[in-house]
């Protein structure tokens, strides 16, 4: 992936006396994930068309510790944030945008407790930031006039009150933005969050990603948006669950405006 787009490292920037604007926190899924990696790629795209001057920690990420902290393991969790915390600040780290509302909230709110004060930005905002000042346009290109709904992500909404960025890009595509009955301070989790992403659903009768595929089908979109790796996962599971995969696509706000852009 590095070798057909410029991605360079906080190693190999600092080594030739190089500070960038804005560390780009990939994060497991971004990382591992097939399908995640896309929205990687497309963030990364546009991040080198708007000429940002970025970086990756590369092999010196680990992951943030968010789902050991939510799966109980504060020990681990605490480990896992101090030695990501030691490497950011031995690069003087200031700003940190990433794609995972996970990694976000994590590194916003629980690494200033251990040392770690970083300006951390999700990439809706970034995005959003990027186009006020001129570095990105849009057009909506192939998504003029689209159905569009978009799920909130739990630790972007309502952990950090973040609803608008991904909104405004939506609609800065031409796109038709259709609401959710349960959507902003009253979305509903896609049943990922708390560490629910690396284990089997409990018991019930109905799973939590199926519901809110449901609330999204009602709304008849030709796209379902998201903003977070896991939500991407639970709806595109969910989506298949009804087989609609044909004519319905899960996008990340990212991949909508590269596409948009043809990058």
């Amino acid at each position: 992936m590095a070798s057909e787009l410029n991605v360079p490292t906080m190693a190999e920037m600092f080594a030739s006396g190089q500070k960038p604007e804005v560390l780009f926190w990939v994060g497991c899924a971004g990382s591992f994930d097939d399908r995640a990696k896309k929205i990687t790629k497309a963030f990364v795209k546009i991040l080198n068309k708007a000429n940002v001057s970025f970086a990756v920690l590369g092999t010196e990420e680990s992951c943030t510790g968010d789902p050991a902290k939510r799966a109980g393991n504060e020990f681990l969790f605490q480990m896992q944030a101090v030695t990501n915390i030691e490497v950011m600040n031995a690069y003087e780290v200031k700003k940190v945008v990433t794609a995972c509302p996970h990694c976000f909230n994590t590194l916003k709110n629980e690494y200033p407790g251990l040392g770690g004060n970083y300006e951390v930005v999700h990439h809706t905002q970034f995005l959003k930031q990027l186009l006020e000042e001129g570095r990105i346009t849009m057009e909506g290109g192939s998504y003029k006039g689209k159905r569009i709904t978009y799920h909130d992500p739990c630790y972007l909404g309502r952990a950090n009150n973040v609803y608008e960025a991904p909104r405004d890009l939506i609609r800065k595509l031409d796109a038709e933005l259709v609401e959710m009955k349960s959507c902003k301070q009253r979305g509903l989790c896609c049943g990922a969050g708390g560490a629910q992403m690396f284990k089997e659903p409990e018991k019930g009768d109905k799973d939590v990603n199926v519901e809110r595929t449901e609330q999204a089908l009602e709304t008849k979109p030709e796209i379902i948006a998201a903003g977070c790796p896991f939500c991407n996962t639970m709806m595109t599971d969910g989506v298949k669950s009804k087989e609609k995969e044909a004519s319905i696509a899960v996008l990340d706000i990212a991949e909508l405006i590269a596409n948009a852009q043809d990058l």
